[in-house]
């Protein structure tokens, strides 16, 4: 169903758009934003999920069969393509998602000619904010211009750290990236909160990178963490978020406290 067909055209919220970003792969970043965003949902927020990374796994963790779409987020920042057009309901009722097939993997090099070609990504949510609480974008484990448009359009940023060895590689590349867009783009950015995700709580390892991170962000860490589990890592094969697939699991209960502490904090 197209968003066009439920939207209520109130649009008089006050959206934060947050960038879920980690230049390292396998962190947890589209199972972060997945399952948050279903979360959020049902503590009565509307979500607009912005997948932003070509493996499109925020797009088919929730179902949607990406070879049958007609156009997906790669039309929407290329070919100015209306992103209402684009955006799919879900099975969460609050929850909604603009796609991204392989497709959007030649975004980058399209992108080097375009006018303006930062700020593509922030113009095309222009018509829809104020109609969602939260806008989260899913963004690529690249530092590319894909993430340069990511990072114009949000206000701050989510960052997924898992806590295995080398936890923090490339977090202070990440965090210099910020700074050079807060120089030159988009003065407002900030860090939002980062959380640690793949906590194995039989591990002395876990404890020392929840303990490294905490030291390193301070406050911006969230006090819930994600546990390493098996529910959360099977839900993405139904097309399913974790409070769905397997509602009082662990990881249900966690990504639900951590939707309440993200809520708390705007």
């Amino acid at each position: 169903m197209s968003f066009r067909d439920v939207k209520r055209g109130f649009p008089d919220r006050d959206t934060r758009i947050l960038a879920c970003i980690n230049q390292k792969g396998g962190v947890g970043k589209s199972t972060t934003v997945i399952n948050l965003s279903a979360s959020l949902s049902e503590l009565k927020k509307k979500v607009l999920i912005i997948d932003f990374d070509p493996q499109g796994n925020a797009s088919s963790g929730f179902g949607i069969e990406k070879e049958e779409l007609e156009h997906d987020i790669y039309d929407v920042v290329l070919q100015d393509y209306p992103i209402e057009d684009i955006i799919q309901s879900t099975e969460c009722k609050s929850v909604y998602v603009a796609p991204a097939t392989i497709q959007l993997a030649g975004a980058e090099i399209e992108l080097v000619s375009k006018m303006s070609r930062e700020g593509c990504l922030k113009r095309a949510l222009k018509p829809i904010e104020g109609e969602f609480d939260y806008i989260i974008i899913d963004c690529p484990p690249s530092l590319g211009l894909l993430t340069i448009n990511a990072l114009t359009a949000a206000d701050s940023l989510l960052i997924p750290i898992q806590c295995e060895y080398y936890a923090l590689e490339g977090v202070t590349k990440l965090l210099e990236s910020m700074r050079m867009v807060q120089k030159n783009i988009n003065p407002d950015l900030e860090v939002f909160g980062v959380v640690l995700t793949m906590f194995d709580t039989r591990t002395s390892l876990s404890k020392q990178v929840e303990e490294e991170v905490r030291n390193y962000f301070g406050p911006k860490v969230f006090k819930t963490v994600i546990p390493r589990n098996i529910k959360i890592a099977e839900a993405p094969s139904y097309g399913q978020p974790i409070n769905i697939y397997a509602r009082v699991s662990k990881g249900a209960l966690a990504y639900g406290k951590l939707a309440k502490e993200v809520t708390r904090r705007g």
